[in-house]
């Protein structure tokens, strides 16, 4: 299996897991049906092209390496004339997620690579007006799984957040088959349709594990603040 890792940051993110008119939730890490709407954005789909579906077999986990605090913000909303509502939307601010994709198809682990560096239409975290900061970090692991990825990718939070929090384990959740011995529960993750006139998940099954610090083969090195403005634009 070939794994592609995807460092997932900016100021505000976020992951939807009910929606309503009046109250728009997230969840406190990055879903599934999220990346896959992000990739299929880098590869150019259009909402109803069949082959978004087929992005749900790719081996799917998260590790959480910066944890971000809630924020809800309010906006007056005139939905008929003279009808005005106050709507609630919820993101999360200041975190970093590490997302590793597994497949045992190489070739699209590297066209997916190849897009998100590539991409057609724009990228976001969630939604729309949550652009990740800066170029996605990419990496790429041979021969192992998402989790195995994890042990071998060095801690990612800011370094800032390092000289706070000192945690033992990092969060990681994961498709169930994933990891060992897991009960797994059932989330509405699955993408069906990203229509929106008829946008539909389905359900798979999910489950959480930390893994150590100390565990790593890498620790997380002070990460280098330097950046060339023009750098992006000799990248082919």
């Amino acid at each position: 299996m070939k794994t592609l890792t995807i460092n997932l940051t900016a100021p505000l993110q976020s992951y939807g897991n009910e929606a309503a008119f009046t109250r728009r939730t997230t969840n406190d890490y990055p879903t599934k049906s999220a990346v896959i709407g992000m990739i299929s954005a880098a590869f150019g789909y259009r909402r109803m092209d069949d082959r978004i579906v087929g992005l749900n077999n790719l081996s799917f986990a998260v590790r959480i390496d910066q944890v971000g605090r809630n924020l809800t913000d309010f906006q007056t909303v005139e939905w008929k004339p003279g009808t005005r509502k106050i709507t609630y939307r919820d993101y999360v601010q200041d975190a970093i997620f590490v997302v590793a994709l597994g497949s045992e198809d190489d070739v699209l682990i590297d066209q997916i690579k190849f897009a998100l560096k590539h991409p057609k239409f724009q990228l976001c975290l969630g939604r729309r007006s949550n652009a990740p900061a800066g170029v996605l970090k990419l990496q790429e692991f041979s021969e192992v799984t998402p989790l195995e990825a994890f042990k071998q990718l060095a801690w990612q939070a800011a370094p800032w957040y390092r000289k706070k929090r000192h945690p033992e384990t990092l969060e990681v959740i994961a498709d169930a088959d994933l990891i060992e011995n897991s009960q797994g529960v059932m989330v509405k993750d699955r993408v069906v349709s990203f229509d929106q006139r008829n946008r539909r998940y389905g359900f798979r099954a999910i489950a959480r594990t930390r893994i150590k610090l100390d565990e790593f083969e890498t620790q997380g090195a002070e990460a280098d603040t330097r950046h060339d403005i023009m750098e992006a634009l000799g990248e082919e």
